[in-house]
């Protein structure tokens, strides 16, 4: 199933969450991807930081037609010519940690959600200008919660997912709700190295839904 690009977006606000996960064996990456789909999430990122995270990416895509609608898409994409691959692989998605215009070509003659990485006020006008309906803050660890809040006023329609640093904690994702976030994307500090070594996808599963209702909490 394809999905529109309104719906990846209503699917990244309601849940607010978007887990990141990069890892070179397919089975546990399955696995992650299965346990985060069970504790409710529904729009899933794999990162492109491994030598066959292509080969990862693909059967991953066919894993994701049984989890009726999961939206997969592909992180850390940097150039037209990677963008134009994993699309045509099935990618919902393309997010990159930068702002590279040629990319959003590529996305816009697809008709896929371009989800470009920004950390300046400047980078983020460009991408709304050419057609970035969701921008990632990135890194957010450097940037904070009062550069979102700071923002906002300037371009109040804003639609912003947040990446690097988030931290599973009231304190941390209260932090960027309020100053505006519509969602977060959550790597290591989510899927950590322990759950990995231990095959502890119950414990994932039950971890995503504690931050589900956290989320749903705060933006009360």
């Amino acid at each position: 199933m394809k999905f529109t690009k309104q719906q990846i977006v209503a699917g990244m606000e309601a849940t607010g969450l978007v887990p990141l996960f990069s890892h070179d064996d397919a089975t546990k990456s399955q696995a992650v991807l299965e346990a985060s789909y069970r504790g409710g999430v529904r729009v899933f990122e794999i990162t492109n930081r491994k030598a066959n995270s292509f080969e990862v990416f693909k059967h991953l895509r066919e894993a994701a037609n049984d989890l009726p609608g999961m939206m997969l898409g592909i992180g850390t994409i940097m150039d037209a010519k990677t963008t134009l691959k994993f699309i045509e692989a099935g990618a919902d998605f393309i997010i990159s940690p930068i702002l590279k215009i040629e990319m959003a070509q590529i996305c816009h003659d697809h008709n896929v959600h371009w989800i470009p990485g920004c950390a300046t006020l400047t980078e983020i006008v460009t991408a709304k200008e050419h057609g970035a309906e969701v921008i990632k803050v990135f890194p957010g660890s450097v940037l904070g919660p009062q550069f979102v809040s700071s923002i906002m006023p300037v371009v109040p329609d804003l639609k912003l997912m947040i990446t690097g640093g988030v931290e599973p904690t009231h304190e941390n994702l209260k932090g960027w709700f309020k100053a505006g976030a519509m969602c977060v994307g959550m790597g290591s500090h989510l899927t950590t190295k322990d759950i990995i070594a231990n095959n502890d996808w119950t414990g994932l599963q039950k971890k995503v839904e504690s931050i589900l209702t956290l989320i749903s909490e705060i933006r009360k």
